[in-house]
């Protein structure tokens, strides 16, 4: 028995667990205006945990990849948003996972349809959160740099493909790093969106973590352009560029470009700042933490330490502090500016 139909672009709906299967059958059929409305009340029924559940486990995911392959551009569009609704639930990222809809999927990153293609990206983000969904998508990362090199309108297109492509090189920068991807990202971080800025920053620490992504950082001549972030006005951003910052000068020219860029005033200026709501001092604990450790490792170079010496009281006030990582951090900070031989 189907239930009344209250929208002409909606398939009517069976009653209880014959709902999912019924639609199913309908997006077997030839007709694209059969296809659809189907498509649409699956749409309806997968924010109800319970058929979603009954589309994982009754082994309907796999009918999906024709249709993301379908020569209608509504039907792929309408089997995107179907997968971006499946994916809001862990158990649906993990049978996407072990689907062989992924490659299909990551073709429609070149789709004609915009909203198709923010779907795709909602998608492959969700899955780059998870750790396997992070690993399987290594394989697409040069794909997804060269969609980052063409996209140039749509910001939120932007801002998913930078927080995926973070999620990715957080498990294994070497991939974008093989890409181009420090100098690709490099150019983002003068982007007037702050939140293409802050998650270009974001995915360009996860690249300065390996030594050859240190040095790409040096050799590109990004660093001028993250001293200059460490005063954005959106706190995050600042955060990203401090945890670049902070990577980059563990080694000898990061420490050298950074001298010469005068950080050092800067990133104290960035600890004398008083937060006197705990909330605003919890936001601002990991911009914190960078510069310290920022500062710790300039300190090992002699004009650095000789700077810092001046500068004592800003790192004792932090070494007071009841934060524990705090605390430390700045203790370590003092401590290797003023060893002596």
């Amino acid at each position: 028995m189907a239930a009344a139909v209250t929208d002409l672009d909606r398939a009517p709906v069976a009653f209880g667990r014959w709902a999912v299967p019924q639609l199913f059958s309908e997006l077997q059929q030839p007709e694209a205006a059969r296809r659809l409305p189907a498509l649409a009340s699956l749409c309806d029924l997968m924010h109800d945990p319970e058929r979603l559940y009954e589309t994982v486990n009754g082994g309907f995911l796999e009918q999906l990849k024709v249709l993301l392959q379908d020569e209608d551009p509504s039907v792929r569009r309408k089997t995107c948003e179907l997968l971006h609704l499946l994916t809001a639930h862990s158990i649906g990222r993990r049978a996407l996972l072990a689907s062989s809809l992924l490659p299909p999927l990551s073709e429609l990153l070149d789709d004609s349809s915009s909203s198709c293609r923010r779907n795709v990206l909602q998608v492959l983000n969700r899955l780059a959160e998870l750790p396997a969904g992070a690993a399987a998508l290594l394989t697409l990362v040069p794909k997804l740099m060269l969609t980052l090199r063409q996209e140039e309108e749509d910001e939120e297109e932007e801002e998913l493909l930078l927080s995926t492509l973070s999620c990715c090189s957080k498990l294994n920068a070497l991939p974008a790093l093989a890409s181009d991807g420090v100098s690709l990202l490099g150019h983002k971080l003068s982007h007037s969106s702050p939140n293409i800025r802050r998650e270009a920053a974001a995915a360009m620490m996860e690249l300065s973590v390996p030594l050859d992504g240190k040095r790409q950082v040096c050799e590109l001549q990004v660093l001028p352009v993250l001293v200059g972030l460490l005063q954005d006005e959106d706190a995050e951003v600042q955060t990203n560029a401090a945890g670049v910052i902070m990577n980059t000068v563990i080694i000898t020219a990061g420490k050298l470009q950074c001298l010469d860029l005068h950080v050092i005033p800067v990133l104290l200026q960035l600890l004398s700042e008083k937060q006197e709501k705990e909330e605003e001092r919890r936001r601002r604990k990991a911009l914190v933490l960078y510069s310290l450790r920022a500062l710790t490792a300039l300190a090992e170079a002699p004009v650095g330490r000789r700077l810092l010496l001046e500068q004592l009281p800003v790192l004792v006030r932090r070494s007071e502090e009841e934060d524990q990582d705090i605390q430390q951090a700045a203790q370590t900070a003092i401590g290797v500016i003023t060893w002596t031989p």
